[in-house]
């Protein structure tokens, strides 16, 4: 069952890859692949707890010697371990739900207007450094899945031409997952990081900043020497330009979303709740403010505008796979599998904490990030001192490489995910067109955060 596990994994992993070919959602794939290792996991307990790869039921053994049975396998898969994990998938996937939400109440209120009427300019490369800089900033105060979103709506309103549109979706990808890395609150990976307590605000934006900006840099840098011409705008049809809200309405819930989303780190030092408490209660402030604002309308207006009308919009199948994802590593980390993993990459890498979050970030490119980031906290436990403690090298190097790694290809991030859904951007034109243009922005940005640490640590 130890091995079935992997096999049910690897599969699971396939279907959701070939997500397009197969014509079946990613969620339904991360859905079957969440319950059944757990289903695999508790029918072969007793072999894997008497193996002792599993440090999780080693512990627990250890403090309940009289567990060693078939009731006390189950007690502690049910009772302990899913409920324990349960709790950590929870907390990421209400913020998630909560952060979407407000985008979407922003969307709806028509407030990214205020954004793409500023954007004035048609020649390709100054839209290129516009967009990307935007993206870079935005992605970091929302987060990069809802930057992404916010972002490919907005470019369907600036270029017409459909191969263009995906050139420049491609790149938003990857400005928006180097923007998410350095954040707190700006890549699901870093979120968890956050929760977890392996980096603290502050800390992960002072050091991994720099390198994430170069890792954006260096693509757009290359392409201003290789793009030319300019872009066509596409024609507003009816429902684009007609007002649902006025401009007063736009802008309040522009700047109330923006700094409800902006408010989360506050609550976290303030109150010492985590993070999901305070992005539901800047969704409970906008919600609140959105019913009394719209009391007064009625019919498909009010419809479009109210907050049980948006929830419909929410990505809820983005929400679903990130659960199935995280069972699915959960029930690993339990069993003893990513300890193995851990020790084994160990061994390859002589424990060079640089080659294991390099290989790390690019197997996020393959393998979605969220999933990597939770195997690597489950393999590596946290220390007192040294590269494993909290704010060390190793978990800011991790928040760096799993971010931006997931732009080497398409289906490697959550940005890139949406992207290729609202686009229909094609996994193949994406990795001959973009793919070598995110590995030289990857690696430029691990040299950077590499030279910076050296630098910091001799003084």
């Amino acid at each position: 069952m130890f091995i079935l596990m992997v096999v049910i994994f690897v599969l699971g992993y396939l279907a959701i890859a070939l997500e397009h070919p197969l014509k079946v959602n990613k969620a339904a794939s991360a859905l079957l692949l969440g319950s059944l290792t757990w289903v695999a996991y508790i029918m072969g307990a007793a072999d894997i707890f008497n193996s002792g790869v599993s440090t999780a039921w080693n512990e627990f053994f250890a403090a309940h010697p009289d567990a060693n049975n078939l009731h006390g396998y189950v007690d502690f898969i049910v009772h302990h371990e899913i409920i324990e994990h349960l709790g950590e998938i929870s907390e990421i996937l209400f913020f998630l739900l909560g952060a979407m939400t407000i985008v979407e109440i922003i969307d709806q209120h028509q407030g990214f207007k205020l954004i793409t009427d500023k954007i004035t300019t048609t020649k390709k490369v100054k839209l290129l450094w516009i967009l990307s800089f935007l993206t870079f900033f935005m992605s970091a105060a929302l987060d990069n899945l809802t930057t992404t979103i916010v972002m490919v709506a907005l470019l369907r309103k600036l270029i017409a031409d459909k191969e263009t549109r995906w050139f420049f979706a491609s790149m938003v990808v990857l400005a928006a997952n180097a923007g998410g890395a350095w954040s707190p609150i700006g890549d699901v990976t870093t979120i968890m990081l956050w929760i977890g307590g392996q980096v603290t605000a502050t800390n992960i934006i002072a050091m991994v900043i720099i390198p994430s900006l170069v890792t954006m840099v260096i693509p757009v840098v290359f392409l201003s020497f290789t793009m030319k011409g300019d872009v066509q705008r596409p024609v507003l049809s009816a429902d684009d330009k007609k007002e649902f809200t006025t401009l007063f309405e736009r802008k309040l819930l522009l700047f109330m979303g923006v700094g409800a989303l902006l408010f989360v780190p506050v609550f976290k030092t303030v109150t010492h709740l985590p993070p999901y408490m305070g992005m539901l209660f800047g969704l409970g402030i906008m919600w609140v403010t959105t019913e009394i604002m719209h009391k007064h309308k009625s019919g498909e207006d009010k419809r479009r505008l109210s907050v049980v009308g948006i929830l419909s919009k929410v990505d809820v199948p983005t929400v679903f796979f990130f659960l199935g994802i995280l069972s699915a590593v959960a029930s690993l980390q339990s069993a003893g599998h990513l300890g193995l993993l851990s020790q084994w990459l160990d061994e390859v890498t002589n424990k060079n904490i640089y080659i294991i979050n390099t290989a790390i970030g690019i197997l996020s490119s393959i393998v979605d990030n969220v999933p990597l980031v939770a195997g690597a906290m489950g393999m590596y436990p946290m220390q007192e001192i040294g590269h494993f403690a909290q704010d060390g090298v190793f978990w800011e190097l991790l928040a760096l490489t799993a971010g931006t790694g997931g732009s080497i290809l398409i289906i490697g991030s959550a940005a890139g995910v949406a992207a290729m859904g609202m686009e229909k951007i094609d996994f193949i034109w994406y990795m001959k067109r973009i793919s070598l243009l995110a590995l030289l922005g990857y690696f430029a940005g691990i040299a950077t955060y590499w030279l910076q640490a050296t630098i910091l640590h001799s003084h």
